[in-house]
């Protein structure tokens, strides 16, 4: 019979049974309960307290990234970008070259533009400066460009009461391209302005691009940055200044309009426009007569048009307070 053979192996030693050989005396009786009826959202105090620490992580992780896009300075990649950069004697804090980075004109000409700027010159290793740069598209040479550091709004009036003049501000509402703004301020400058006011959120700010676009005139003009662009185009009427923004089909002409006492030029973008809060507030709209069919200028362009006829109007008529 199996199980009582007396041949090696067909007797099964005692405690090797296979299974279970005994109970778990009630160990497991608790696990096996159930665990009632669910709480209600007030009771489940873990779950309230999970949720707060979530929602703090994250408002942490936003100023964080608030203080690296407005406060961190900007690296320039590229040989022609940082070459254009130190022709226009953009504001930089150094000049990062990789070790056993092929040498160029370009290399060259940058290398000795920054020494003549007495601009701090750094050899780093390629993974460095990969680090540095992020997506590593550095052609072995990047220019680091402190953050901007902008003006007061009210400034600008200051600016013009201290040199005995009309105030000329122009205010760029849903400008995102940042050579716009750069094109904007050089023509402000280029026109006797005071400066240019930008919105905090919603457009480009004075990035490298926008540096080299200005041509190193907003090293000279001030570019102030409003929180709330309503109030801010509110203020400056406050203090006397006529409000006037651009748009086709407006209720005045550059052909008619007197530029030549306190203004406020209103510029929007050449799809969006000026935003409605910003526009009702405008004493006039006005528009520029084009002889052709062209629907509507750059937003830069029909700025500098502007100013230039202000600009005009201000040399025949001058201010007399």
């Amino acid at each position: 019979m199996a199980g009582n053979s007396g041949r090696r192996g067909a007797v099964r030693r005692a405690g090797t049974k296979k299974g279970q050989v005994k109970g778990s005396g009630g160990k497991g009786r608790r696990a096996l309960q159930g665990r009632g009826a669910t709480p209600k959202a007030q009771d489940r105090h873990w779950y309230a307290d999970k949720q707060e620490r979530v929602a703090r992580k994250r408002q942490v992780g936003q100023r964080r990234r608030n203080v690296n896009m407005r406060d961190l300075p900007e690296m320039v990649l590229g040989r022609n970008p940082v070459l254009e950069c130190l022709r226009a004697e953009v504001p930089a804090t150094a000049l990062y070259i990789a070790q056993g980075t092929s040498n160029d004109d370009r290399l060259t000409e940058a290398i000795n533009t920054a020494k003549a700027l007495g601009l701090p010159i750094q050899e780093v290793s390629r993974k460095e400066l990969d680090r540095l740069s992020e997506n590593g598209m550095h052609q072995g040479i990047a220019l680091e460009i402190p953050a901007y550091e902008y003006a007061d709004p009210a400034e600008l009036i200051d600016i013009a009461r201290e040199r005995g003049e009309a105030p000329l501000i122009v205010v760029l509402d849903n400008i995102t391209d940042p050579r716009n703004l750069g094109a904007a301020v050089r023509s402000t400058a280029a026109f006797g302005g005071h400066g240019v006011v930008i919105p905090e959120r919603r457009s480009a700010s004075m990035t490298a691009v926008a540096w080299r676009t200005s041509a190193g005139t907003a090293a000279r003009l001030p570019v102030a940055r409003a929180t709330n662009l309503t109030r801010t185009v509110q203020a400056f009427a406050k203090a006397g200044c006529q409000i006037v923004g651009l748009d086709a089909g407006g209720d005045a002409t550059l052909d008619t309009y007197d530029g030549s006492g306190p203004v406020v030029v209103v510029v929007g973008s050449e799809g969006k426009g000026i935003s409605r809060l910003v526009s009702e507030n405008c004493d006039s709209i006005m528009s520029i007569p084009m002889a052709s069919d062209v629907e509507s200028l750059n937003a830069s362009v029909a700025c500098g048009v502007v100013l230039s006829e202000f600009a005009r109007q201000r040399r025949l008529k001058p201010f007399s307070g």
